[in-house]
């Protein structure tokens, strides 16, 4: 029977979570306490799970592949951002239909990597272990797991972005279509993303707010709500007026376009670095708890 979270409420001796979430549970197993993190079981950083699933869907490797794909789509973003703020930093030959086809390249890798991060949550919150193996159900519906929500919301975001700047291409747009097919699924993927972020957050601080900068897991979701916030004010300085957009609020827009980018990049890389020991909180011990 699938369980949306895989550890049964009754077991635990301790539960904490941003509400209406919860997102670590504690429990005393023949004197040790042993936690359960949300984001660990998700994202497969703990010892048991590393060999749950074997090949290019163990965690191991599916962690590897979404730090990795997520990064190329955020060079993308910085890439097409410094080229329109910087026009000296591009060969003359490149102008603005091409600098929206590498936000458009971008956002590809963007959609593969959280469509890869959402399918690694639903496995994990899908644990039935038949056999002794977990079953891998695709994106799944746990929309009670943050983890698995946040997870979701950022992968529809994505796809928005697919549109935007696919749309984004077409150089014959009066301001009205561009504020229906440009500015608006850019604005709703923008929201989307922004809530994401902030689930990811809360689901590793286990609390609305939390400074633990000692944690480098904290870092890493830190950082990408930052550039969810860059994404959301770039979007809301994009929408078009019937007398069109400004130069100030084209630069303004791709300004935080770039700073937000330039944070997904950099919270991409730090997670190939992140390991069972990331989240950890002082004198724990961590485990799956399933």
């Amino acid at each position: 029977m699938t369980n949306d979270n895989p550890v049964e409420p009754q077991s635990a001796v301790e539960a904490s979570g941003a509400w209406p979430f919860v997102s670590r549970r504690v429990r005393l197993i023949e004197g040790t306490r042993q936690v359960w993190n949300s984001r660990q079981h998700r994202k497969g950083t703990v010892p048991r799970a590393l060999s749950r699933v074997a090949g290019i869907f163990s965690a191991e490797h599916l962690n590897a592949w979404i730090g990795t794909v997520f990064a190329i789509g955020a060079a993308c973003f910085v890439v097409a951002s410094c080229g329109s703020l910087f026009p000296w930093m591009v060969e003359g030959s490149v102008v603005g239909e091409h600098l929206n086809a590498i936000y458009f390249a971008g956002s590809i890798p963007f959609t593969t990597a959280a469509g890869l991060q959402l399918f690694q949550a639903a496995s994990a919150s899908a644990r039935l272990a038949p056999l002794g193996r977990d079953r891998l159900i695709g994106f799944g519906w746990y929309p009670r797991d943050i983890g698995w929500l946040s997870c979701a919301l950022q992968f529809v975001g994505t796809v928005l972005f697919n549109f935007n700047t696919l749309d984004a291409m077409s150089p014959s747009l009066n301001w009205l279509q561009q504020d229906l097919v440009v500015w608006a699924p850019d604005w709703v993927g923008s929201v989307l993303f922004l809530a994401s972020g902030y689930l990811a957050f809360i689901e590793t601080c286990h609390a609305h707010w939390a400074f633990q900068p000692r944690s480098l897991t904290w870092w890493i979701v830190w950082i990408n709500l930052l550039g969810c916030v860059g994404f959301m004010i770039s979007a809301c300085f994009a929408f078009v007026l019937p007398s069109g957009l400004s130069e100030r609020a084209i630069t303004v827009s791709t300004a935080w376009t770039l700073q937000g980018a330039v944070c997904f990049l950099i919270g991409a890389l730090l997670t190939l670095f992140e390991s069972p020991d990331s989240a950890k909180e002082p004198q724990e011990t961590a485990t799956e708890l399933v």
